[in-house]
């Protein structure tokens, strides 16, 4: 088992309820979609879970630990063994994109290791081989600000899978591309995961993109958990109800304007 929350819920210092009363199993080498509207609260559930958020309720296994009766520097170890994808990478925007990538593996090589890779790259091959999946081998030597949002969040994903961790977390990790390559970056990480038997969970907001390419999908809508179902059995009223009223307010009647005729004297 990867992971399991019983009763989870988090509640914001300013007293809002973000999520409310979570159970979640999760096996190894599972691949979860996690779908619902904005503000649903599919991130904050994948903070959750890498550990970045402690629960307010409830309890939280993962990796077969409990991550907050952890010292902090256990708890340091068992995030190494996370990998998580960012909608919009917290790259430097002067920092090389093949250091970008090394940057996976901070968390499992020595201090000096990591000081050394700031000064050159120590696996030029490695970075090159996991960018070159994405289809970005000849970005290696690029600066970040350099690159378009779509490349950055390829190079985000490249990162971990050079990282080559248990579990990977995706927030919205192809929002920032077009559908064909959207589709095709999740077909990567989905290979990845069912190739190395990791579990990958990645909130989405296409639909189409998480029925295809996940086995399982998770609806969420103002923090609770309104299905959990294989792909196959979610239903069209089951999705119409999950994103129910998520539609632009409409704007505001105008009062129509009268016209002013003005009198031009005649000459």
């Amino acid at each position: 088992m990867t992971l399991t929350l019983q009763g989870v819920g988090l509640t914001h210092a300013n007293g809002h309820i973000a999520l409310s009363d979570i159970d979640l199993k999760v096996n190894t080498a599972e691949r979860i979609a996690i779908i619902g509207p904005s503000g649903a609260g599919k991130t904050t559930l994948l903070r959750l879970l890498a550990t970045s958020l402690q629960p307010s309720t409830g309890a939280i296994s993962l990796l077969d630990q409990q991550p907050w009766t952890l010292s902090a520097r256990q708890r340091q170890r068992l995030r190494a063994r996370i990998g998580l994808v960012h909608q919009a990478p917290p790259l430097p925007p002067r920092q090389r994109v093949v250091t970008a990538i090394l940057a996976g593996k901070l968390g499992q090589w020595s201090l000096l290791k990591s000081l050394l890779n700031l000064l050159y790259p120590v696996d030029i091959n490695g970075a090159q081989a996991a960018l070159a999946r994405l289809d970005l081998a000849d970005k290696l030597f690029e600066r970040c600000d350099q690159l378009s949002g779509g490349q950055l969040q390829r190079v985000g994903i490249a990162r971990v899978l050079y990282q080559a961790p248990n579990m990977i977390l995706a927030d919205e990790p192809v929002s920032a591309m077009d559908p064909v390559l959207a589709g095709h970056t999740l077909g990567v990480l989905s290979k990845e995961a069912e190739a190395r038997g990791v579990t990958l969970l990645a909130s989405l907001h296409a639909v189409e993109l998480a029925m295809a390419h996940f086995p399982r999908v998770i609806g969420v809508r103002a923090g609770r958990i309104v299905f959990d179902l294989p792909s196959d059995q979610v239903t069209p009223e089951q999705l119409d109800g999950l994103y129910a009223n998520e539609k632009l307010q409409p704007a505001p009647e105008v009062a129509p304007v009268t016209p002013v005729v003005v009198q031009i004297p005649r000459c």
